[in-house]
């Protein structure tokens, strides 16, 4: 008969706010040139030369934006990171570093935040950026993460929301939807074991849309294979608020109007297999699900040659004048007008 091991916490006001931080960074290397001074002091110190520097920022509230029912502190740590390296990645940028900042309340011992941490220098190591600084505090309730992401690109190189021209390829990396029906599965299992805790979450045969939801990974490698053929997209967004909320930023930013074709759209057969059992439109699904975190761009017909081979990349449609409007074009030829129905961070909570 096995024993119960006792679980050790280690409280985190033993340490103090700096005991943490020297804890949590103590073995960290610095891996970019241009990254001069990491932690340790008041700020980081980054050196650019030739290269724009491209910065954005996310926060992650506990009860929001993730549920500790169901999702590994581990893999909080390392979604946290990539969600903010898609940003970097949709302005054709390359990730160099990274500040975290964190809040937590006092149910959360140092092995938890070790935990988060582990995921954090997983991902670090996986986009190879640094962690050079970032923030501690405590909360009332729950854990609050935001992280800041770094990155360069050439000045030549970067792509906006709004560069995209009438004729331009409308284009997607991957597959849609699946990080939605991933969540949908998690929320449903966790129904179930709220309502009965001896009935143990059925996940099996779900590995894919699970790894989409808690562990997703950033499009660098798009960026990268962009450099390698000489492409620069004229328009790009990553898609963590769903197809149609993007193709919108990307039409209203550019001034034009755009054309999706419904049967060009990439869904997986697993995402479509789960939302038919869940009764979901598999389209709905890929166009409003959110939190994909693949690249939506625009490249002119010219380069369309470039990238047409690659597997990761499908053409879903193309630009046209503003006039013409935002549309959706359905398997039986009719129209349908784009609605953003996406993420809303002031409406969903």
């Amino acid at each position: 008969m096995s024993e119960n091991k006792e679980i050790i916490t280690t409280e985190l006001s033993e340490l103090g706010e700096f005991g943490l931080i020297n804890k949590l960074t103590k073995d960290l290397k610095l891996i970019n040139k241009q990254s001069i001074k990491g932690v340790g002091d008041d700020a980081a110190v980054l050196n650019y030369n030739s290269e724009q520097i491209v910065v954005t920022t996310d926060l992650l509230l506990e009860g929001v934006h993730f549920n500790l029912a169901y999702t590994p502190l581990m893999h909080l740590g390392y979604k946290a990171v990539t969600v903010n390296i898609s940003d970097i990645a949709a302005m054709n940028a390359k990730p160099r570093q990274i500040l975290v900042s964190f809040a937590v309340s006092n149910r959360f011992g140092l092995e938890a935040i070790e935990e988060l941490y582990k995921g954090i220098h997983i991902a670090c190591k996986d986009y190879g950026v640094d962690l050079v600084g970032g923030d501690t505090s405590s909360s009332v309730k729950g854990l609050f993460i935001s992280i800041t992401a770094i990155g360069g690109v050439e000045k030549e190189n970067v792509v906006y929301r709004s560069g995209a021209n009438v004729k331009d390829i409308l284009c997607v990396t991957g597959d849609l939807g699946s990080a939605y029906m991933g969540l949908q599965l998690l929320e449903r299992e966790n129904k179930i074991y709220k309502s009965d805790p001896l009935i143990q979450p059925d996940l099996s045969g779900y590995d894919y849309l699970l790894q989409r939801q808690l562990r997703p990974q950033a499009r660098v490698d798009i960026i990268n294979y962009f450099k390698e053929n000489g492409i620069v997209p004229t328009s790009m967004i990553d898609i963590s608020d769903g197809l149609s909320s993007e193709a919108i930023h990307l039409s209203i930013n550019s001034d034009k109007g755009c054309r999706i074709f419904e049967d060009k759209i990439p869904i997986a057969d697993q995402t479509i297999e789960l939302a038919n059992e869940f009764g979901l439109e598999p389209l709905i699904c890929a166009l409003n699900g959110g939190e994909d975190y693949e690249l939506l761009f625009s490249v002119k017909p010219s380069d369309f040659q470039k990238i047409k081979s690659n597997p990761d990349i499908t053409a879903i449609g193309y630009f046209t004048e503003k006039e013409e409007g935002m549309n959706l074009e359905v398997s039986n030829g009719k129209i349908i007008p784009l609605n953003s129905q996406g993420w809303n961070a002031f409406l969903n909570p």
